[in-house]
Parts: structure tokens; C-alpha cells; sequence
């Protein structure tokens, strides 16, 4: 099955673009990442904390199979509704080390929207590491879920 979320990965560079097409209004695309109770369907985790606005903050938390919890959370940048949001994201004790994500909103039709992120590593290791422990087929899986659970919105 192909996969809808498009992950251009560089050889040499720090850095992922990440697009996806969604048959969903722009503003219910935007909705779906910074409505708390929408988050944890599509996510499937859990968030203790969501502050969109400039200076703002997230935490989220995880939990797997075994009961063990795992958190990730980080700093709102720059935060435009419908169009754009700046954020650190660091996943809490693991080695990956914090990132800078670029979310940019588009608004292909009345009906349809695109999602551009640019994600940023301190170092193309920290990349590569990040591809080899399935962040592509979980960002893609999530993305599905994200559309699924938007269409019950519409």
C-alpha cells in the first residue's frame, strides 16, 4: 500500500520535508493539531499540556503494551492559525536530542488541504536514527488515523 505521507530525506543533510494531502478543509486539518481530545485519537497518546500561542508549551505522554510511559513535549515557537506552527520536539529520555519542526497549512480547495513540515536534527545521524526506528510508517499511520477521525468532524 502506498503510503500518503511523503518523507524526502537528503543524503548528507539534517533535515526531513514531510508532505501530505488531506481531503479535509484547512480549517479542520489545523483543528486536528491543536484540539487536545482530537490530538490523543489520531495521536493515540495522552496530552497533559497544550498552549497554542507564541511562547507556549506541549507535553504528551505515551504509554506502550507493559504500562511503560514515555513523554515528548517542547516550546511553541510561532504559532498562526490556519496557516502555521513553529515547535520544538524532544522525546524525554531517549537519546534523539531535540528538533525544530516547521508546520506550514495549505489550502489546496475547499474541500482539501496540505500539510508541509520541515523538520530540522542536530545532526544527520540524529536523522538517520530517527527513519530507522519507523518514524515514516508511524507519521503515516497517524496521518491516516488523523483523516479518518477529521472525516467523523466534517
Amino acid at each position: 500500500m502506498e503510503q500518503k505521507t511523503k518523507i524526502n530525506a537528503e543524503d548528507g543533510k539534517q533535515e526531513l520535508m514531510i508532505t501530505r494531502e488531506f481531503d479535509l478543509p484547512l480549517e479542520l486539518l489545523f483543528k486536528a493539531y491543536v484540539e487536545p481530545d482530537i490530538v490523543e485519537q489520531w495521536m493515540g497518546t495522552k496530552v497533559l499540556k497544550l498552549e497554542n500561542k507564541k511562547h507556549g508549551s506541549w507535553q504528551f505522554e505515551t504509554t506502550d503494551a507493559k504500562g511503560n510511559k514515555y513523554g515528548f513535549n517542547g516550546v511553541i515557537h510561532e504559532f498562526s492559525p490556519n496557516q502555521k506552527i513553529t515547535r520544538t520536539f524532544e522525546m524525554e529520555n531517549t537519546p534523539f536530542g531535540i528538533q525544530l519542526e516547521f508546520l506550514e497549512f495549505e489550502k489546496l480547495t475547499d474541500d482539501t488541504s496540505k500539510l508541509n513540515i520541515h523538520i530540522v536534527y542536530r545532526s544527520v545521524t540524529h536523522r538517520d536514527q530517527m527513519l530507522q526506528i519507523g518514524m515514516a510508517k508511524g507519521m503515516n499511520m497517524a496521518h491516516n488515523r488523523l483523516q479518518d477521525i477529521a472525516n467523523k468532524l466534517k
